[in-house]
C-alpha cells in the first residue's frame, strides 16, 4: 500500500470513528451503517475534498448522504 492510500484509509477510520462517537455507535455499528447507505462509497469518491475538511464538517456530510439513501441518522 502506498502513502496516498495509507492516507485514504487513515482518514475513513477517523470518520467511521467520529460518526461512531456523534450518534452513540460502536464502530462496527457505524462501519455497517455506512457502508449499508453509501457513505464510505462517498468518503472514497470525495476523499481529495473532504479530507480537507473538519472531521465535524464530514460527518456532518455522511449523515446527509446516507439520509439520501434511506439512512435514519441525523
Amino acid at each position: 500500500m502506498n502513502e496516498q492510500q495509507q492516507n485514504r484509509v487513515t482518514y475513513i477510520i477517523y470518520c467511521i470513528n467520529a460518526f461512531a462517537e456523534r450518534y452513540k455507535l460502536s464502530a462496527k455499528q457505524a462501519f455497517a451503517y455506512l457502508q449499508r447507505f453509501k457513505g464510505l462509497v462517498f468518503l472514497d469518491e470525495c476523499y481529495e475534498a473532504e479530507h480537507q475538511l473538519s472531521l465535524s464538517d464530514a460527518v456532518d456530510d455522511l449523515s446527509v448522504i446516507c439520509k439520501r439513501n434511506g439512512g435514519g441518522l441525523g
